[in-house]
């Protein structure tokens, strides 16, 4: 995992926003004002941003994710999900143990066969999003921050992964 430098990216010295800032850019817009989320992200580190039209998330339950990584070490997680999900993931340690919300490209009508287990959240929900660059705790931060704008998991993909976590967590209770 890098450093966290719990600072909004620069654009440097051209007039293109780097890849972070662009993605940054990408997760504002879900606000009605842009600027909201921005602030958000100044004055405390995480924006409140609705769900649904550019994003949607799974809510991961810690145990689960953790099943299917094999691992409990922070840094060996990151790289596994980023490996198995191809998109960015937030965790938020304040609740249950902590929660990891894999961010997923809208799939308004498409069944979701685990919302009981980790439920697919959409129109009508927030989530806390914590700026580019927070990605070490304490509080709410990125495990796979985005790398670009648009870069969501595949909700398919984010399915395969909860699957597979639950067959090892049953398995591990017989």
């Amino acid at each position: 995992m890098s450093e966290s430098t719990d600072t909004e990216p620069s654009t440097g010295s051209g007039t293109s926003p780097t890849p972070a800032c662009a993605a940054a850019d990408f997760l504002a817009r879900s606000q009605q004002t842009p600027e909201q989320a921005r602030r958000e992200w100044a004055d405390t580190g995480v924006a409140l941003l609705p769900l649904g039209h550019r994003f949607e998330a799974a809510r991961l339950p810690a145990r689960l994710v953790l099943a299917t990584v094999c691992t409990t070490d922070p840094q060996q997680t990151a790289v596994l999900l980023g490996r198995a999900l191809n998109g960015p993931v937030i965790f938020d340690g304040r609740l249950m143990g902590g929660t990891y919300y894999a961010l997923m490209r809208p799939s308004a009508g498409q069944p979701w066969k685990y919302q009981d287990v980790a439920p697919r959240l959409g129109v009508g929900t927030y989530l806390g999003v914590p700026r580019i660059g927070r990605t070490e705790p304490p509080g709410t931060h990125w495990v796979v921050p985005p790398r670009f704008p648009g870069d969501l998991c595949e909700p398919a993909t984010v399915e395969a992964l909860i699957g597979f976590g639950l067959r090892i967590t049953q398995e591990a209770e017989l």
